[in-house]
């Protein structure tokens, strides 16, 4: 049977803290093997969206699918088997466990088959993990700990991967970095959900992308179109 074209699909999506509703009819859809940005402001329900895509916040109301298949009552465990993987925006390392031990955590649920050629891959993607493997990850610098929350998901083998923030608290060189080694994701054939405040950066690896605000998609479309569009550019561009 032909998979489908959208690893991800999103349908009306409500989503609430209380009596607060942070996501307001959200739809979107996330073809296999492409870059997908969601920008917005803070507040805007970027990582609600993604906490909720991924199952840590359940919807009030809307559909979930991936690979054809309804996530309805789907637990994180089920979701990260079938290879959905959230790097979170606060990266959640653990800081007195050295670099290899963060890395190995990410193969946990793969019963430790075939990790050492995936290991070999992560420290492809990211030399200075191999340089830094002893080190305890609380000593790294803000890029390097985001490298090790990518290098550490990718030991789970995802085919969603959602990231959340990469970019935040980082210099615009280890931005670039980040974004480059992103775009080398797809590359490997990774599908992957971005969330970015650096709307700039993100459209410029991005297949296509969606503008929340305040829980509401207010506009979608190809990456390159949106960065053209006067009005994204006088809001998030800078124009």
């Amino acid at each position: 049977m032909t998979p489908p074209d959208n690893l991800l699909e999103v349908r009306d999506l409500h989503t609430r803290y209380g009596r607060v509703e942070a996501l307001s009819g959200v739809s979107l859809h996330v073809p296999r093997g492409h870059i997908v940005s969601v920008i917005g402001a803070n507040g805007a329900g970027k990582t609600t969206l993604m906490n909720s895509v991924m199952g840590l916040l359940p919807p009030s109301q809307g559909t979930l699918i991936y690979d054809g298949q309804s996530l309805a009552h789907t637990p994180l465990e089920t979701r990260v088997a079938r290879g959905m993987c959230l790097v979170p925006e606060r990266r959640d390392l653990f800081a007195s466990m050295t670099v290899y031990d963060n890395l190995m955590l990410g193969a946990y649920s793969r019963r430790r088959t075939n990790w050492k050629g995936d290991l070999d891959h992560v420290f492809t993607r990211f030399p200075r993990l191999l340089e830094r493997r002893t080190q305890l990850a609380g000593t790294l610098s803000g890029g390097e700990q985001q490298m090790l929350a990518i290098g550490r998901a990718l030991m789970a083998k995802p085919r969603l991967l959602l990231l959340d923030e990469p970019s935040l608290g980082l210099a615009p060189l280890i931005v670039r970095d980040i974004l480059l080694i992103v775009k080398h994701l797809r590359d490997d054939g990774v599908t992957v959900l971005l969330v970015e405040q650096n709307a700039r950066a993100s459209l410029a690896i991005s297949d296509s992308a969606y503008v929340l605000e305040t829980g509401v998609v207010k506009m979608s479309g190809p990456a390159a179109e949106l960065a053209r569009n006067p009005e994204l550019t006088a809001s998030y561009l800078g124009g």
